[in-house]
């Protein structure tokens, strides 16, 4: 009796199989949607950098001054990977002198200082400066912004990214 059953319970899953609807075939994916993922992409003068959102990790913002002469205002997005995007903005450190007399003046220096270093042919307070050894940083991709607004820009369109998991395109000019 043994025998006889064993070609039976072998036969079932054969036919049951049989009797399943034939799947249609799926139709091909409309081009591009393959990889289709929530990303972060900002475009800037100096590069384009995009970022899988599902990979960031956190958004900052944070400033401060370097050597008592430039404050940087700067965004970071650290992400799973090697690499970390750090947006800045770096400007002339502006000393606090009482009066509207003194900050006028200051004011008055600090466009002079941009004003002459344009004139040299030194846009150090336009593109990002590295210095190696000194200012190298290994796996940093950096960008450098023009004015605080687009610095803020990014930011939140960082923070939306991350935060809500969706995809944010920027184009900074």
């Amino acid at each position: 009796m043994k025998t006889a059953l064993l070609p039976l319970l072998l036969l079932i899953p054969l036919a049951l199989a049989a009797q399943e609807a034939p799947r249609p075939p799926q139709p091909p994916a409309p081009e591009g949607e393959q990889t289709r993922q929530a990303l972060f992409r900002c475009t800037l003068p100096g590069g384009t950098y995009e970022v899988a959102v599902r990979a960031m990790v956190a958004v900052a913002s944070h400033e401060y001054l370097v050597d008592g002469i430039a404050r940087v205002t700067e965004v970071n997005i650290d992400t799973t990977g090697a690499l970390v995007a750090r947006f800045y903005f770096i400007e002339p450190a502006t000393p606090t002198i009482p009066g509207a007399i003194g900050a006028a003046t200051a004011e008055k220096a600090q466009q002079l200082f941009k004003e002459a270093a344009e004139r040299s042919g030194q846009d150090a307070w336009k593109k990002v400066v590295k210095n190696y050894p000194t200012t190298t940083h290994a796996r940093t991709v950096e960008y450098r912004v023009t004015d605080k607004e687009h610095l803020s820009r990014i930011f939140a369109g960082a923070e939306e990214a991350f935060r809500l998991g969706k995809t944010v395109m920027l184009k900074i000019d």
